[in-house]
This record gives C-alpha cells, sequence and structure tokens, in this order.
C-alpha cells in the first residue's frame, strides 16, 4: 500500500518538474550569477570589469547558445563541473566497487575497506544500505544558465532495473532547484532475495539581490525494502540443480512455495523495511561591506560578506523494521538457535522487531570572515540542540535530548596553493554527553609538475550505536551499557594529475571497539588495536588508443578482531578514443581481485554483519567485459559481467560460485545495458 501511494507520488513529481522546466525553458536566463556580457570575473567569483576591446564587432554571448553548470556539495565551498567521462560504470552504478552484496543490487551491503563510523553523538546503528542510499552531505547545489535533464534506465538480468532522474534550472540568477530520483528492483537470483529501493532528493537555493540573505533547502529520503532469507541451507545444493537454476536452492528463511520471481514484485514478507528522511532548512543573514564596479552602461552592486548569523534545522524520521509473517519456528531455532512460540498450525503469524526515531535538531552559529577579498577563510562557532524520540515496537516511547558546541575553520588561499581545515564538536549535555570529534587538514600545492599533497588527523569519542542499547527493540541478547569507542585516524594523500596518480595512507588506532559475533550477541573489544590501509591509482597509457586503470588497497590489522582481505584491487584496460568527431568509446575488460580473508557473516534480524572465523573465502578473481560509448550528450553502457563462473571442463556452464559471505552466493552470468541521456531544454 505505502509503496503504491509513494510511485504515485513520485509520478506526479515527475511530471510537475518536467512541465515546470518545459515552461521555464522558453525564457531567457541570464548567466548563472546574473552578470551582463560586459562583466568578467576573479578567482573568487567577483565582478570585474573588462578590458576595451579594439574589434569593432560584437561578439554573440556565449550562455545564448551554450550551458554554463557547476554545483558545489552542501557545506562545501569548491565549485564543481558534472562528470561526462564514460570509462568507468562504477561513477553511475549505485554500489560502488569495494563493497559486496547478499546476491543482488538492493541487498545488504559490506565494505571490503575497514570504513568505521567516524561520527560522534546519535547514531541508530544500521548501515548495511548506506552504499547505496542519498545523504544530506552529498546534496548537489547547482548554478545553471538553462534548464538541464538527465535521464538514465537500466537493465539486468533477471529482470533487474534502475530507474534515475536528475533535473535542475535556474528560475533567476539567485534561485535555483534541483531533483534526483532513483528508484532500482531486482527479483534476485535466489529465493526470497527481493530487493528494491527508492531513493528522492530535493534542493534549493536562494539569495537575495542586495547579497545578505540566503537559504536553503534540502529534502532527502530513502525507502529500502529487501526480503532475507538468511543463506542456503546447504552451499552443496548448488552442484545438483532442477533445471540449472539456483532458485529452487532451499533457503534458512521462508516458507516453501510463498516466493516467486518477478519483477513487478516489491513486497516484503520476511526481510527488512527501513524507511528515513530528512528535512533541512538552512538560512543566514550577513553583514558586511557595501562596494560597486562602474561599467560603460551600468553600475555593479557588490557586497562583501564580514560577519554572517546562521541558524540550520533539520528534521529527520527513521523506521526500521525487520519483519516476517510466516515464521517458522523450527528454522529459526535449528538455524539461528532462536526460540519463538509457534501457534498449534506450526507458524506464526508476524514475528517482528521495530523502531521509529524522530530527531529535531536546532544549530544556531556565527560565522566571520578576516578576509574580504577570501570567502573561502572563515571561522565558525556555534552549538546546537537536538531533540530525539524512540518509539519502539509501536508500544514503548522514550525521549531524549543533547546540547553540543561546535567550531570550524577553514582557508583556501587566494593563490589556491594552501588549503586548511580544521573541524571539531563536543558534546556537552544529554544522551551523548562526553562525544566529540576533531578534525583537521592541511593540503598544499606543490607545483604544477609534482601535484599536491594533503595530511590530516582525527579523533572521534563516541557512544556506540543505539543498537547495542539496552533499550533496542531489537534482539540482541547481551544489550549493555558499553564504554564510549575512541577511534583516532592519521592519513596522506598525495595527488599528481598530471601524470594520472593518487597515493593514499590512512592509520587506525581504536579502543573499545563495539561489534557483533553473532546473529544476536554484540561484544566490545577492550584492547587497542590497529588498522593500516594503503591505496594507490594511477592510469597508464600503454598506447595512442589502449589505457590501463589500475587501483590498488593494501591492508593490515593488528591485535584486533576486523577481517578484511589483505590486497584489493580493481584493474581495467580499455581501448579508448574519439572517433568519427562525436563518438566517445571506451571498451575492455575489468577484473576485481581480492585475497581470501574470513568475510563476515550477516545477521538478518539485527541488519549487521558480524565477526566470525569459521569460514574463508576461496573465490576467483571477478570478470567483466564492458563496452561504452558517448555521442553528443547520449551514453551508453553495455557489460557482461561473472565470467569467472565459467567452467571451461562443462563447455559453456558459469555455475562457479563466488560465496560472499557464508551460504550468500553471488549470481553467475550477469549482463547489463544501461543509458544515460542528458539534455539542455
Amino acid at each position: 500500500m505505502y509503496s503504491t501511494i509513494f510511485n504515485k507520488k513520485i509520478i506526479c513529481l515527475f511530471i510537475t518538474v518536467v512541465s515546470v522546466s518545459f515552461l521555464f525553458a522558453q525564457k531567457t536566463l541570464k548567466t548563472a550569477d546574473g552578470s551582463s556580457p560586459g562583466v568578467t570575473y576573479d578567482s573568487q567569483g567577483r565582478p570585474i570589469k573588462k578590458q576595451a576591446s579594439n574589434d569593432s564587432l560584437q561578439h554573440r554571448d556565449r550562455y545564448a547558445d551554450s550551458i554554463t553548470i557547476f554545483y558545489r556539495y552542501y557545506d562545501s565551498t569548491r565549485n564543481r563541473t558534472l562528470d561526462s567521462s564514460i570509462n568507468d560504470f562504477n561513477t553511475r552504478f549505485p554500489q560502488p566497487y569495494w563493497v559486496n552484496n547478499l546476491g543482488n543490487l538492493g541487498t545488504a551491503t559490506h565494505s571490503m575497506i575497514f570504513t568505521p563510523i567516524l561520527q560522534s553523538g546519535w547514531d541508530a546503528g544500521f548501515h548495511q544500505y548506506d552504499a547505496i542510499n542519498f545523504t544530506v552531505a552529498g546534496a548537489k547545489l547547482f548554478q545553471t544558465t538553462r534548464p538541464y535533464t538527465e535521464l538514465a534506465y537500466m537493465l539486468g538480468s533477471k529482470a533487474e532495473q534502475l530507474i534515475n532522474f536528475t533535473h535542475t534550472q535556474n528560475r533567476n540568477p539567485r534561485f535555483n532547484f534541483g531533483i534526483e530520483y532513483r528508484f532500482a528492483n531486482s527479483p534476485g537470483l535466489y529465493r526470497l532475495q527481493n530487493a528494491s529501493f527508492n531513493n528522492v532528493r530535493f534542493t534549493a537555493h536562494y539569495q537575495t539581490a542586495n547579497k545578505r540573505y540566503a537559504n536553503f533547502f534540502i529534502f532527502v529520503s530513502n525507502k529500502n525494502a529487501s526480503s532475507e532469507n538468511g543463506g542456503l541451507q546447504d552451499i552443496h545444493q548448488l552442484n545438483n540443480l532442477t533445471l540449472g537454476d539456483p532458485f529452487v536452492a532451499l533457503t534458512r528463511l521462508g516458507v516453501a512455495g510463498t516466493q516467486s520471481r518477478s519483477p513487478f514484485n516489491t513486497t516484503v514478507n520476511t526481510g527488512n523495511i527501513y524507511q528515513t528522511s530528512t528535512i533541512l532548512y538552512r538560512h543566514q543573514y550577513d553583514f558586511g561591506q557595501k562596494d560597486s564596479i562602474v561599467t560603460d552602461s551600468s553600475v555593479i552592486k557588490l557586497f562583501y560578506a564580514r560577519l554572517r548569523l546562521q541558524h540550520t534545522l533539520s528534521i529527520t524520521t527513521n523506521t526500521y523494521n525487520y519483519r516476517d509473517i510466516n515464521a517458522d519456528s523450527t528454522a529459526y531455532q535449528t538455524y539461528f538457535n532462536y526460540h519463538i512460540t509457534p501457534y498449534a498450525s506450526g507458524y506464526l503469524d508476524t514475528v517482528s522487531f521495530k523502531e521509529k526515531w524522530n530527531v529535531i535538531n536546532n544549530e544556531f552559529s556565527i560565522i566571520s570572515f578576516p578576509e574580504k577579498n577570501n570567502q573561502n577563510q572563515f571561522l565558525k562557532i556555534g552549538a546546537a540542540l537536538q531533540n530525539l524520540k524512540g518509539v519502539f515496537n509501536d508500544s514503548i516511547t522514550h525521549h531524549f535530548y543533547n546540547v553540543y558546541a561546535l567550531a570550524e575553520y577553514r582557508n583556501r588561499t587566494r593563490n589556491q596553493v594552501w588549503e586548511i581545515e580544521a573541524t571539531g564538536n563536543l558534546y556537552l549535555n544529554g544522551m551523548n554527553a562526553g562525544d566529540y570529534n576533531a578534525y583537521i587538514s592541511l593540503k598544499r600545492k606543490l607545483s604544477k609538475m609534482v601535484g599536491n599533497l594533503q595530511i590530516g588527523f582525527q579523533n572521534v569519542n563516541r557512544t556506540v550505536s543505539f543498537i547495542f542499547n539496552p533499550l533496542t527493540a531489537f534482539p540482541i541478547s547481551n544489550k549493555q551499557n558499553f564504554n564510549k569507542e575512541n577511534t583516532a585516524r592519521l592519513f596522506a594523500v598525495y595527488e599528481n594529475p598530471k601524470l594520472s596518480f593518487k597515493l593514499s595512507g590512512e592509520y587506525f588506532l581504536i579502543n573499545n571497539y563495539a561489534y557483533m559475533d553473532s546473529f544476536f550477541t554484540a561484544r566490545q573489544e577492550a584492547g587497542l588495536f590497529n588498522v593500516l590501509h594503503i591505496a594507490a591509482e594511477k592510469k597508464f597509457r600503454l598506447n595512442k588508443y589502449f589505457n590501463w586503470y589500475s587501483e590498488v588497497h593494501l591492508q593490515q590489522t593488528t591485535g584486533g578482531i576486523v577481517h578484511v582481505p589483505t590486497l584489493l584491487t580493481r584493474n581495467r584496460v580499455a581501448f579508448e578514443g574519439n572517433f568519427y568527431k562525436n563518438l566517445f568509446l571506451s571498451t575492455g575488460i575489468e577484473i576485481r581481485y581480492y585475497t581470501n580473508y574470513q568475510a563476515d557473516n550477516y545477521s538478518p534480524f539485527t541488519g549487521q554483519f558480524f565477526y566470525q572465523s569459521g569460514y574463508t573465502t576461496s573465490n576467483r578473481p571477478d570478470v567483466n567485459l564492458f563496452f561504452n560509448f558517448r555521442i553528443k550528450g547520449f551514453k551508453a553502457f553495455v557489460r557482461a559481467e561473472n565470467l569467472n563462473t565459467l567452467v571451461p571442463t562443462k563447455g559453456v556452464e558459469l555455475t562457479k560460485y563466488n560465496i560472499t559471505p557464508q551460504l550468500y552466493p553471488q549470481p553467475t552470468f550477469w549482463f547489463r545495458f544501461g543509458v544515460w541521456w542528458s539534455f539542455v531544454n
């Protein structure tokens, strides 16, 4: 019911936005910053008068025939341009290459690169869908001279499909709005594994003509619906399949005869349904210095902010629910050692664990700009009040609060050589009192030939995620008040764009690490342990048309309870070039390899990946072929994936399964075809 209503709302919103965009497309827009053709801009975005030309012929305004579009991420001052490259499908696919899922798109994901939670304050603890969800931090605030739209559709094996829509436009030089929508549905190769997700993100920002007042609005919504089969009953079933279809293999959850593979089925009878939404509104008022530039035909008013008053309100609603409406008490007891009381029929009507959180955050800040000619240098101090309401299994309600202070200093020098960022927050009172997060980084542009170097340090002291709290509604057998978790991170990044080379390293030192070590049991590692991660990326030009893209990750853990592969690498060898003027081509082979390791297992009941030492992976490298091309605004991606599952002794049979985590085999041969079409109205 919810899915039907949600989809109708999205269709109405889609029609409205498209209609409005075509209506506005008929109007002539000024440049993104409201300038006239006789004015240019310096490195800080301030208008300056152009030098007079001796040419009596007037050139056409470049904004009349083309689009100028750029964006910056929320809470960032750096302008960026859209990516039109086609050499890496993962820049458009929702799931990055360094994570594994449970067998199909939309199911729980787990990173093979160590990524601890570096966030102080309250955290619910459910992160298995983070890799495929929209976030506030990832919101793009656009400026564009003409309405811009991108439509995308991808079709994969077993009726897997992905729909993506992006649109942005400026109503006038001071107001822009944008919308992103993404829907994916994957029935899966195995029984009871259908998964779908809906992501919506809407942004709008406005600035008054005198540039003193500005506001920002961001709305983000995610719905993840993923059926859970608990893994196969016996992995060896894959060697004796009826008609060679893995769908018939028996699973540890779900009642026989109740599942079917259908591209139109998004219903979850046994599994997780998570819904998260955030509304963020920020507004600010600047005090500063007026100035103006006199041109041949007009006077352009300038304003330099020196002191800013800022208020940010965010309202977040999160619902996490595991349910099984056909629970088999025998299966729960046999495979998971979890006891439930059945009815006379042998089944329960429903097993359900549910939490709902409402979080209201009010943040007040004062920002000072020491130099009027460098708006990328500022000092920010502030405080916030956070109110939290938790509802557990629809029956028990608890209220909490937090008060915290924050500070931030950023400085990107006018010559673009130095960049400094220092941020921190401290929870003074409330549920998470004593939590803090301190971060500092220093970046230096060495030279055009040598490249850039960044070094930094971060220290996070945090209350463990709420799922470890005794009040949680989820079935943790040893709920208790664990000690605060402390993580120190030292990192460095060297990048040389001229050589297409990047080298980075990070060192973690962790104390009181909280983790799961079974389906229902939590633990905390009281002692110190460390993790070292070194990564390198390099593009090798083999000849005029062949390029080799290599990415390598090396990881080492000492004295801890974290299992990660020692080596993870992805390599792509591609034939690339620009042919027939408008045709850009990239085709070749992609190989992902990771060393054998004791991959974490997964608990569908708590949504947590957990530590185990009884199973070690023994997988082949993943081998994919790709054929990508672009013609103007049209991009197409064709992929033949998992060719590593081929068994040469059996002809063309592809039945050599990779298994990560235990009892969750990855799919065999998989075909994907996707188109991304961008156009200017």
